[in-house]
C-alpha cells in the first residue's frame, strides 16, 4: 500500500495572537484550565510540524486597560495593570504547554526576572531556532499600545512570515454576524480595505506596521478544533489580510 505524502508547512516561522477571553472559557473570565490545555494542545501539534512558534495574548479575562481607565483608573496605571495581566495569562500557558512536553520560554517587556526572561529580540530568535515556543508577555512595555500592536512588533522582530489572529468567528465580516446573519465574510482583503471600511481585524497602529513591513495576517475561528494546524498547513480558511496586487486593464 502505498505511503500517504506528507504535507508541508507553508509558514516557518509563526506568531499566534491570543485574546485574553480565549483563557477564560466561556465566560471569558479568569482562567479555564480546560481552555488552556486545549489550546496548548493545538500549539502543540502545530510545533510537532516544525513550525517555529511565538504567542502573544492579551489580558482581558483579567484586567483590561481601557475598562479600567474608564471605572476612574488613570490610563498609564491601567495599562500597565493590563500588561501584568497577559504575564499572568502567559505563565499559565507555559505551564499548560510544558505539561503537553513542549518546552516553552516566556519573555517579558517589562523585566521580572523571578518568573521570566527579559525581552531580548536574538535571544528570542534562538529560543525559536532550538525548537522552544516563545511567548511574549507584557506588551511593549509601554502604555497606550494594545497588545495587537505588540504581537504585530513582536513578529516583525522576529521576521515571522505571518501572524495567526484567533477569534471566536470564522473570519472578518463587514458587519457583526452576531447581529445581522447576512453579513458577509471576506476572504481576502487589502490592509487599506481594513483601514478605510474601519473593520475589527486589529487596531489602526498594528494594521499599519503590517501594511509597511508585508507582513501578512490570517483571521480564523480558534474554536474549531485543529484550524492552528489547517492554516499552517494551507488550507484556506479564515480571511487572509495582505497587500493585493491593483489588476491592470485592458489597453
Amino acid at each position: 500500500m502505498p505511503s500517504r505524502k506528507r504535507v508541508k508547512p507553508v509558514f516557518k516561522r509563526i506568531l499566534l495572537k491570543l485574546s485574553g477571553e480565549v483563557l477564560g472559557g466561556e465566560a471569558g473570565v479568569g482562567i479555564d484550565q480546560y481552555e488552556v490545555r486545549a489550546v496548548a494542545e493545538e500549539v502543540r501539534d502545530v510545533a510537532k510540524l516544525g513550525v517555529e512558534v511565538a504567542l502573544v495574548i492579551g489580558g482581558g479575562n483579567i484586567l483590561r486597560g481601557a475598562a479600567a481607565e474608564s471605572l476612574g483608573m488613570e490610563r498609564v496605571a491601567a495599562d500597565y495593570a493590563g500588561m501584568l495581566a497577559t504575564v499572568i495569562n502567559s505563565l499559565a500557558m507555559q505551564d499548560a504547554l510544558e505539561k503537553c512536553g513542549v518546552h516553552t520560554r516566556v519573555l517579558t517587556a517589562i523585566e521580572m526576572q523571578k518568573v521570566a526572561e527579559p525581552y531580548i529580540r536574538r535571544r528570542a530568535i534562538r529560543h525559536l531556532e532550538k525548537g522552544r515556543v516563545v511567548i511574549f508577555a507584557a506588551g511593549t512595555g509601554n502604555p497606550y499600545f494594545s497588545t495587537d500592536t505588540a504581537a504585530t512588533l513582536r513578529a516583525i522582530e522576529i521576521k515571522a512570515d505571518v501572524i495567526l489572529k484567533a477569534t471566536n468567528v470564522d473570519g472578518v465580516y463587514d458587519e457583526d454576524p452576531a447581529k445581522n446573519p447576512r453579513a458577509k465574510m471576506f476572504s481576502e482583503l487589502d490592509y487599506m480595505d481594513v483601514i478605510r471600511r474601519r473593520l475589527k481585524v486589529m487596531d489602526t497602529t498594528a494594521i499599519t506596521l503590517c501594511m509597511e513591513n508585508r507582513l501578512p495576517i490570517v483571521v480564523f475561528n480558534l474554536k474549531h478544533k485543529a484550524n492552528i494546524r489547517a492554516v499552517v498547513l494551507g488550507k484556506r480558511i479564515g480571511t487572509r489580510v495582505r497587500q493585493i496586487p491593483e489588476k491592470r486593464g485592458g489597453a
